[in-house]
């Protein structure tokens, strides 16, 4: 059956993904001929700027996650790329165990998958160590947390007691400082519960192989954020690279600025069985053999954000390959950077559509910002660098405002209350999981009703 109606698809329901539906759906909102498709693996947007307040136990696990079908009107899939054609115009479904794969034509697409988390080609590393980017991250990492303190309780062994309570954060961009913030605050605020555990016996490092902590942020607000962290008893390694972890023991090697290399006569390493690897991302895999021109495995687009080689497919957020003309370098996977890509994408999707001029994608940074510990933040914004209490409550503030959904934001502020008067729950999560679903191998089906 012949389609009438001119087809939008947007693949992600991250950040970039979710706001240009939104956006897509202000644009066409009166106009029936077009119909707009998202598509994301999950059925829930992750507020992942909160998930070190998760793995602290500040957040209930379930006030960051929003339901997508609850935030957008268009239609949606939950379901997984498994590759996209397009010179077919085609996008096809990963099938599962209970549900065919299915394909889906589009006359429009926006790519906005994401990435997943770049452990450099270091095997063991992506076996042993933990990880911050999704829910189940977070819970992992709060519940290795406190298996670490309840084995440390009870041990005898001195060595092997400092092993079990020395965590380590590999890099000092926002996710990492973050989250060795809320570990270390977790850490001593149930300490009165461990009798045996001293202050002194707790130790959180963080590796970072650049001169300073928090690229982006002015050299001062970085320098008192370091200070900060210092203070707070977080330890803090610069220029020093990871090499391997096998699960008890941390190799490190101090990297040689000037020379731009590892210096190999500078070894050393750190005895703990618990790494929180926060250090890189890369595209998925879906992007990295498609047939889209990539470099280091992200879509090159133009300054319109669209691909040149096929029309009307855009491209944006953390799988997109866009440069900084200020300072020449590709642009960091943020969600502020995402959410702007966003909307220029889908109103020069609009400009398409109507033949109208389409508008260069240009990124003016809001600010930034961070919380370093307990009630200590630093922040960049409109101007000016504001650090401390103020700064901390101005990140809760934007950070609230930015929950899409109005009873997530009333359920983050009750748990930030509640936080303020009660002690953090202690007990460890248990999950009993089953096996995964088996893919199906996608049908030959094409979806023409939609």
């Amino acid at each position: 059956m012949a389609r009438s109606k001119k087809k939008i698809v947007v693949l992600g329901g991250g950040f970039a993904g979710l706001e240009c539906t939104r956006k897509l759906e202000e644009y066409f909102k009166n106009e029936s001929e077009i119909e707009i498709v998202l598509v994301s693996e999950d059925n829930f947007l992750l507020f992942t700027p909160m998930l070190p307040q998760v793995a602290s136990g500040m957040i209930e696990t379930r006030h960051i996650v929003m339901p997508i079908r609850t935030i957008i009107r268009s239609k949606f899939y939950e379901g997984r790329v498994k590759n996209i054609d397009p010179y077919g115009k085609i996008v096809n479904l990963w099938g599962t165990g209970n549900k065919r794969g299915i394909s889906l034509h589009y006359d429009f697409l926006v790519v906005a998958l994401g990435s997943e988390t770049n452990f450099f080609g270091m095997s063991d590393l992506e076996k042993n160590a933990y990880q911050m980017k999704t829910l189940n991250d977070a819970v992992l990492v709060r519940n290795r947390m406190i298996d670490m303190l309840e084995q440390a309780e009870n041990e005898t062994n001195p060595i092997l007691k400092k092993s079990l309570l020395t965590f380590v954060v590999v890099g000092g961009g926002f996710a990492g400082i973050e989250t060795a913030g809320e570990i270390l605050d977790l850490l001593l605020d149930v300490r009165k519960y461990y009798p045996n555990i001293k202050k002194e016996d707790i130790r959180v490092i963080v590796l970072e192989a650049l001169p300073s902590i928090l690229p982006g942020f002015s050299e001062s607000l970085a320098r008192f954020a370091q200070e900060k962290l210092t203070n707070h008893g977080i330890e803090i390694k610069l220029q020093t690279a990871v090499t391997s972890f096998d699960g008890d023991e941390v190799m490190i090697k101090r990297l040689d600025v000037d020379k731009d290399a590892v210096d190999d006569s500078v070894i050393s390493s750190i005895q703990s069985k618990t790494v929180i690897w926060t250090a890189g991302v890369t595209p998925v895999n879906t992007i990295k053999r498609s047939l889209f021109k990539t470099d280091k495995g992200k879509i090159i687009v133009d300054e319109n954000l669209e691909v040149k080689e096929f029309p009307g497919v855009f491209a944006i957020g953390d799988c997109a390959l866009f440069f900084d003309p200020k300072t020449k370098r590709p642009f960091a996977p943020t969600a502020q950077i995402a959410e702007a890509q966003a909307k220029v994408a889908a109103k020069n999707l609009y400009a398409l559509i109507k033949n109208e001029e389409k508008t260069k994608f240009v990124y003016e940074s809001k600010g930034q910002m961070a919380i370093i510990g307990k009630r200590t933040g630093i922040a960049s914004f409109l101007g000016m660098n504001i650090h401390g209490l103020l700064a901390w409550l101005l990140w809760r503030n934007v950070y609230l405002s930015k929950i899409p959904t109005w009873d997530k934001r009333f359920r983050v502020f009750l748990d930030w209350t509640a936080d303020i008067f009660f002690d953090r729950d202690i007990s460890r999560l248990k999950f009993m999981r089953r096996e995964p679903e088996k893919e199906y191998k996608v049908l030959d089906e094409v979806d023409d009703v939609w």
